[in-house]
């Protein structure tokens, strides 16, 4: 940090120490602010941080560098964006809310189709003797997002002693598709039902039992309205006169019974 390498220049917008105290003065502050670190060698070309922070002239130190942050306050950024539009969803306009719908509609039939194929690749392979995958990691939480998708396939032979399960899965498979080729009024219905899913689950007729306009106003507040309010303050009235009408009709009862029990006592 005093004199430069020979055949290196200095930078220019580098500051330059005019003695070497200055300059371990400086290292020993960075050490302590943990910009630079003290690191062993443990193998040829290999360091490790140590745990040892004082600064040592012949010791040796590595700097922790994060890179540029723009990126990553662009995205942090989008993020809070996101989610405050997420929040603001229900005053979003109708053709957002939309072409929010079809995009999940058409995401979840795409995990589901995704999924389906995974496990029928699985199964055909792994009857004859192999385990492949499509995507392998796929759903693995412990990667990062293109790490997931690498490799693409993946196969390797079955442990041995799976032929008994092998042969028990194929004969079931195959006794189900010759059901399924057999009894063409039932599958067909089952592919018709589903078919009339995807198809309500696009058109938004799911809920075909509620009006128009209970649909439109699906995310508006239920506020009652003025002949709503009139009808249960009249309702809770016939209530309270329905009541005092039993407790007066109880009060006569109770009057009668007291009579008649000092009628009795009188003639005792």
């Amino acid at each position: 940090m005093v004199e430069p390498k020979k055949g290196a220049k200095w930078p220019k917008e580098l500051p330059k120490f005019k003695s070497r105290p200055d300059a371990i003065a400086v290292c020993k502050d960075l050490c302590g602010r943990q910009f630079m670190h003290r690191s062993e060698k443990v193998a040829k070309g290999e360091l490790e941080v140590s745990r040892v922070r004082d600064f040592d002239e012949s010791a040796y130190f590595t700097w922790i560098y994060e890179g540029n942050k723009k990126f990553s306050h662009l995205m942090t950024t989008c993020l809070i964006i996101g989610f405050l539009c997420c929040t603001c969803f229900p005053i979003w306009p109708n053709f957002l809310k939309v072409f929010v719908w079809y995009m999940s509609v058409s995401l979840l039939i795409f995990i589901f189709f995704l999924i389906t194929f995974r496990a029928l690749l699985f199964l055909f392979v792994w009857i004859i003797g192999y385990e492949c995958w499509f995507l392998p990691n796929l759903f693995d939480e412990t990667l990062g997002f293109c790490e997931s998708f690498v490799p693409v396939i993946s196969a390797e032979k079955t442990k041995e002693g799976q032929l008994p399960y092998r042969i028990g899965v194929f004969v079931a498979f195959f006794s189900f598709c010759y059901w399924a080729v057999t009894q063409p009024s039932e599958f067909d219905g089952f592919v018709k039902g589903q078919g009339d899913f995807i198809k309500d689950l696009y058109a938004g007729t799911l809920l075909s039992d509620m009006s128009q306009k209970d649909k439109e106003n699906i995310d508006k507040p239920k506020m009652p309205s003025l002949e709503d309010l009139l009808k249960k303050l009249d309702s809770e009235d016939e209530e309270e006169k329905e009541l005092s009408e039993e407790e007066a009709a109880e009060a006569l009862l109770n009057s009668l019974v007291e009579d008649e029990e000092l009628i009795e006592d009188d003639e005792e």
